[in-house]
């Protein structure tokens, strides 16, 4: 018999029906506290077929925003949509999760959550996979000292391009794409989790290719213009003292990198690949003769896109801060446009914005729960 599923306390709208959104129900379904009830497209067949898969309704946008029985919006548009969107669904009164970057620029971004601010809303923003095992036991083991205080780092991304694989990957070589904005916020977002705010930056960056050609189908053999620096190599100054070099790449065919190390007084960290929920986090203390492979911290080690706003309902409930929150993901997008600013002049930038770290999830948390175990005579 199917154990009896208990009602959801909050109830989600999702907009944007694309080749994410997927993986963002399945984890909605895995959270007790969420329930999905409706979904939107801008382009309505996709929306209906969405509907058929996941078996809620299908609504126009504007339909959806005006519902009165959402708690939270999840915005998967495009990222030259993420600002608008938002936007439109702070204004129907939702707390909003949307997918990365928070907008396309710190203007977009400020105002997004200035307008959060004005109406006592929440805005919450991914990337969340600083919530899987992976990152979460790379943070315990730097909370715990055992290497120390952090000297200095590395973080590489470098791939050929998302034309290999993606229907439409025109959007990832626009304005608010290419390397940094795309694949940056897992990277940043990974290590300000582990390290604090950046204070400063300095990059150089080129855009190698004028035009690129999709390899995947329908569209196979079209050939679409590029408008951003598709690499990108810059330091990151952190307000802790670290120093991180940082290569995002569409450029590169193969190499042997780790996703980001870590270099601390008493020894290194290797971080799994911030685009991943789980993966194996390994210690080498100094002097010693091999990396230490480390226990996992939480159960969540699979593709749980979405965790972020299970969090951020948990959040609503409990009067608490939620982990994903917009200043994070706003100092993020700050540093990627610093970064570019930096190449362009040819110099270093101050970030002027900092965010807190966000709390660390309780250990030993899954299946479906965020929040520490609660004993039974409490």
């Amino acid at each position: 018999m199917t154990p009896h599923r208990p009602e959801p306390k909050v109830k989600v709208g999702l907009i944007g029906c694309g080749t994410i959104s997927d993986a963002y129900v399945r984890t909605v379904r895995t959270f007790p506290v969420l329930g999905l009830v409706a979904c939107a497209d801008r382009i309505p067949e996709a929306a209906l077929s969405a509907s058929r898969r996941w078996g809620v309704e299908a609504q126009p946008v504007e339909a959806l925003l005006a519902r009165g029985d959402l708690d939270i919006v999840l915005n998967l548009t495009v990222p030259q949509a993420h600002a608008e969107v938002t936007r439109a669904a702070l204004e129907a009164g939702k707390h909003v999760h949307v997918e990365k970057p928070l907008a396309l620029n710190r203007d977009e971004g400020r105002a997004v959550l200035d307008k959060a601010a004005e109406l006592g809303l929440r805005v919450s923003c991914a990337p969340d996979t600083f919530l899987g095992a992976g990152l979460q036991t790379a943070r315990f083991v730097l909370d715990s000292g055992a290497i120390g205080r952090v000297v200095a780092g590395t973080a590489f991304m470098m791939i050929p391009g998302h034309e290999r694989w993606h229907p439409n990957p025109d959007f990832y070589y626009r304005r608010g794409g290419g390397p940094l904005f795309d694949m940056g916020p897992y990277y940043l977002t990974a290590l300000v989790h582990l390290l604090g705010p950046v204070r400063r930056v300095s990059a150089a960056a080129a855009m190698s290719y004028p035009t690129r050609t999709i390899m995947s189908e329908p569209r196979r053999g079209e050939v679409i213009p590029v408008e951003v620096p598709t690499h990108v190599s810059g330091t990151l100054e952190f307000h802790s003292g670290a120093l991180v070099t940082l290569v995002m790449s569409f450029d590169v065919h193969h190499h042997t990198h780790h996703p980001i190390e870590l270099h601390g007084e008493l020894g290194s960290l290797q971080v799994p690949d911030p685009n991943h929920f789980g993966g194996e986090v390994r210690v080498r203390a100094a002097g010693a003769e091999a990396w230490e492979p480390q226990e996992p911290v939480n159960a969540y080690t699979d593709n749980m896109r979405g965790i972020g706003a299970a969090d951020l309902a948990h959040a609503l409930l409990a009067g608490r801060p939620h982990r994903c929150h917009g200043e994070l993901a706003f100092h993020v997008l700050d540093t990627m446009q610093s970064l570019h600013e930096a190449a362009e002049r040819g110099t270093h930038v101050t970030i002027q914005s900092r965010c807190e770290r966000p709390e660390p999830l309780p250990l030993g948390v899954g299946q479906g729960r965020l929040e520490a175990a609660v004993s039974a005579t409490s």
